[in-house]
């Protein structure tokens, strides 16, 4: 199993090219199940989770293929769904897979989709996905570990109000919405720019959406989609991640492609500990300036909340700040898994419930660590970076699920990084 070695202390410099946004392309993919028409989406990042989505795609009768000499550059056509299937042993390893649900069911008035695995994080049901589809009219069933939908007649529009926000059943049920007949208005939606960017290539290929990044979103039903263009926005947590490896380092990074209007309130918090975030016309620069940063205390909420796909990173960088942060985290109750491998390298955290106590140190030292899940990897990475001596990161492969080319990103900034087989 692949393992990560990094030799701290170094102040990293230079310029990142951050990819596009894996949350935003993963339902994007999704919508070339409502069409028999191409779907060409540029942008698409190289990901272990895109393949895993490519995969179930594939299965279930999409035809990808990429453009010759364009990375990123993928194209999807189902000109006939194959199955209507998704099987555990695809979905388990990408909760994601989830968002097949509201496509099949729209286009084919029938699903059966496993119950969805991912990241330990939380038990982060799919009952809202489930009810949401209830209220269009679908009849749902779990049996033996699947869930079950049919809506033979088609689906039909209605009202429906969320009692928690929820962004995969905010798409989920965008999706769906689409080709059912009348019109769909959902409450308490998610607001993530992701949301906006399926809702705009919805648009493109002839969906009727209203109001994508606010609470209230309006869908009406359309007979049937077409194919289009669509570009994938970049990727916030990545910019924000790279953005806190240079405070973290006291050094300064160009992230091109980055777009600083994405980030919500994240981008103040991130600003008050003290490092510099200024957009570029290539997109933005994060500076630490060489000095030690300072405690902040941030909450993870919806968005535009501070992201709770950040809170791991951020208590990285809280680990070597000037002072104390309280982190609380509202979302999932299981995201302090990385608490107990800061420990390992000098991190003084105290966790009481939802929320932990950061006191900054001088220093961290290198220690081998294990990574838990995406974001608690990354968050190790970090940690590496800023130590004293040499960290080893084992179990990895959480990394290759969100973030492409680490490794040499950080290589091409002066980190001293290498994975090992």
């Amino acid at each position: 199993m692949d393992k990560i070695l990094i030799t701290g202390g170094r102040r990293l410099e230079g310029r990142i090219s951050v990819s596009a946004a894996k949350n935003a392309a993963l339902p994007i993919m999704a919508t070339a199940l409502l069409s028999a028409e191409p779907l060409d989406l540029e942008n698409v990042p190289d990901l272990a989770d895109i393949s895993s989505m490519r995969r179930l795609l594939q299965l279930l009768g999409v035809e990808v293929t990429h453009k010759a000499g364009e990375a990123g550059h993928m194209v999807l056509h189902c000109p006939e769904l194959l199955s209507t299937t998704a099987p555990y042993d695809l979905v388990r390893r990408m909760r994601a897979s989830v968002l097949v649900l509201g496509p099949l069911v729209a286009r084919a008035g029938e699903a059966r989709v496993s119950l969805p695995g991912g990241c330990a994080i939380g038990t982060r049901p799919v009952d809202i996905h489930l009810s949401g589809l209830e209220a269009l009219g679908a009849k749902i069933e779990l049996d033996g570990g699947y869930v079950h939908a049919t809506a033979p007649g088609g689906l039909q529009g209605a009202e429906y109000l969320m009692p928690t926000v929820s962004v995969g059943a905010t798409e989920n049920l965008m999706m769906a919405a689409a080709l059912a007949r009348g019109q769909t208005v959902l409450m308490n939606c998610a607001r993530e720019p992701e949301i906006v960017d399926l809702a705009a290539c919805l648009n493109a290929m002839g969906a009727k959406v209203k109001g994508a990044g606010s609470e209230r979103i309006v869908i009406d039903g359309v007979e049937a989609l077409r194919g289009a263009l669509h570009r994938i926005i970049p990727d916030r947590i990545e910019t924000g991640t790279y953005a806190m490896a240079a405070g973290i380092t006291g050094g300064r990074i160009e992230i091109d492609g980055a777009d600083p209007s994405l980030f919500g309130e994240a981008l103040d918090k991130l600003r008050r500990t003290g490092l510099a975030l200024d957009a570029t016309e290539t997109g933005m620069v994060a500076d630490g300036g060489g000095a030690r940063l300072s405690g902040v205390d941030v909450m993870t909420q919806p968005y535009p909340g501070f992201a709770t796909d950040l809170q791991a990173q951020f208590m990285a960088m809280m680990c070597v700040a000037d002072g104390a942060a309280m982190i609380t985290e509202t979302i999932f109750e299981n995201r302090f898994m990385h608490v107990p491998e800061l420990h390992r390298m000098g991190a003084r955290i105290t966790v009481q419930g939802s929320s932990a106590l950061v006191r900054g140190v001088e220093r961290l030292k290198g220690a081998p660590v294990m990574a838990t899940d995406l974001r608690a990897s990354v968050s190790l990475v970090l940690a590496g970076l800023a130590a004293e001596g040499t960290t080893e990161i084992n179990r990895v492969y959480h990394l290759d699920r969100g973030y492409a080319d680490l490794e040499r990103k950080l290589r091409a900034c002066g980190a001293q990084i290498e994975r090992q087989a």
